[in-house]
């Protein structure tokens, strides 16, 4: 069996299936292919806090509403640092979101299935990708039954995961920057947090944990750290998560609520980039580029990037030459929007420490409200790695902490000061 549409789709997760629903939108006809026949599958290993920066993709999908009647929760971070909390204006907050991918994917999914133009195909095995002449056509899958089927399309879009099959037969190279970091989370039910509905992150230097309030009742505890620290915590998975949440300041007590799941962690997550497109073909979501997880930047940027191929594409489905444009132009605009976040990722993959520059910016997020707010659109991707690290930012952190030393120099000698004169009176 042959069938043609305009895209097709390969992955059913956030950004396979944000893209099918906004080319569907645009009129196009979209095959979207899943090797798994659930539609209420979802992935498993995944930390899931939505950046603010993809909120308006959301909002697009018609997707809000669902996540908040779900019970997904708003979100918003804060940032413990050893020059202490930083913490965004409350009149300068975006927000993103906070849900289980098990409630999540599920509704996506659903949505996609659903829309129009879209056809779904569940439980059809990627096994070869049909090429003309150096140019991806289309797809050859295999159903649960062993039938071999040809979907053809004027666009091809990989969307199946950081282990892409579509990149890997395409032949686009992988970049892979080592992570010397494992992630273990878990859930907690009814797990009161000190910050008052905000998602926490102790910057541990070069270690990290979070808390994060979910839907459900539920918060998620976590933790990312170095690869040294592996097998004496894997020994003892609870012991280890309640002294280290116990030795964090204003951290939630874990003795005071009950685990609601299994311990979940991966290690060897690599950091992983490669070309998001090439004659008939594109990237999106980890398939494009699977950051370290320690930033929590994946979901944002699955749904950010299946949008960004919509709009330099949806257009120009029909014309070969036209396409291949598009697809070049998805390819600089995914490169200059995530291009120095994606470096800065890479770097810090391998569990160092950090340097001159970061402790800079943090020490003056700490200590002054217009850095915390810089801080805070830059660690949610809603501000470019340029504007963070401009000449004028870098001045104002330096001015900052100048004045902050200066305050506990004084401070510090007014005790000696008025005792001597004290001792003058007397």
């Amino acid at each position: 069996m042959r069938q043609q549409y305009d895209a097709v789709i390969v992955g059913a997760g956030l950004a396979g299936c944000t893209a099918a629903i906004l080319f569907g939108k645009k009129g196009a006809r979209v095959a979207l292919i899943d090797r798994n026949p659930d539609p209420g599958a979802y992935k498993k290993i995944c930390t899931h806090f939505i950046q603010a920066s993809a909120s308006p993709v959301i909002d697009s999908l018609g997707l809000c509403n669902l996540i908040e009647e779900a019970g997904g929760l708003k979100n918003y971070g804060e940032f413990w640092t050893k020059w202490g909390w930083i913490r965004e204006p409350a009149n300068s907050r975006r927000y993103g979101y906070n849900i289980r991918r098990e409630t999540l994917d599920p509704l996506l999914r659903k949505l996609a299935i659903n829309a129009p133009g879209v056809d779904a195909f569940l439980g059809y095995a990627l096994r070869d990708l049909l090429t003309d002449q150096a140019r991806t056509v289309g797809a050859r899958v295999e159903n649960l039954a062993g039938e071999s089927f040809e979907i053809r399309g004027r666009l091809v879009v990989g969307a199946d995961g950081r282990n892409s099959q579509v990149a890997r037969l395409s032949g686009l190279p992988a970049k892979t920057a080592l992570s010397n970091r494992f992630t273990y989370f878990t859930y907690y039910r009814d797990l009161p947090l000190a910050a008052n509905g905000a998602s926490q992150l102790w910057l541990l230097d070069p270690d990290v944990a979070y808390a994060c309030p979910n839907d459900n009742g539920l918060t998620m505890i976590a933790v990312c750290l170095t690869n040294d620290k592996f097998e004496s915590w894997k020994a003892d998975l609870d012991k280890s998560f309640v002294e280290l949440f116990a030795a964090l300041p204003d951290a939630p007590n874990l003795d005071r609520a009950v685990r609601a799941s299994p311990f979940l962690g991966a290690k060897g997550m690599h950091h992983i980039s490669r070309p998001v497109s090439s004659p008939g073909l594109a990237l999106v979501g980890d398939a494009g580029l699977a950051p370290d997880p320690l930033w929590g930047v994946g979901c944002g940027w699955a749904f950010q990037s299946a949008a960004w191929l919509v709009d330099c594409t949806g257009s120009h489905l029909a014309d070969r030459t036209a396409l291949d444009r598009a697809l070049r132009s998805y390819h600089r605009y995914h490169r200059h929007s995530l291009g120095w976040h994606e470096r800065l990722i890479s770097r810090y993959a391998n569990g160092r420490g950090f340097n001159a520059l970061e402790k800079l910016m943090l020490s003056a997020a700490a200590r002054d409200a217009h850095h915390a707010s810089s801080l805070t659109k830059f660690a949610d991707r809603s501000a470019s790695v340029s504007d963070f690290i401009s000449p004028s930012e870098i001045l104002g952190a330096v001015t900052s902490n100048a004045a902050h030393w200066v305050r506990q120099r004084r401070n510090a000698s007014a005790p000696s000061r008025r005792r001597g004169e004290m001792a003058s009176d007397v």
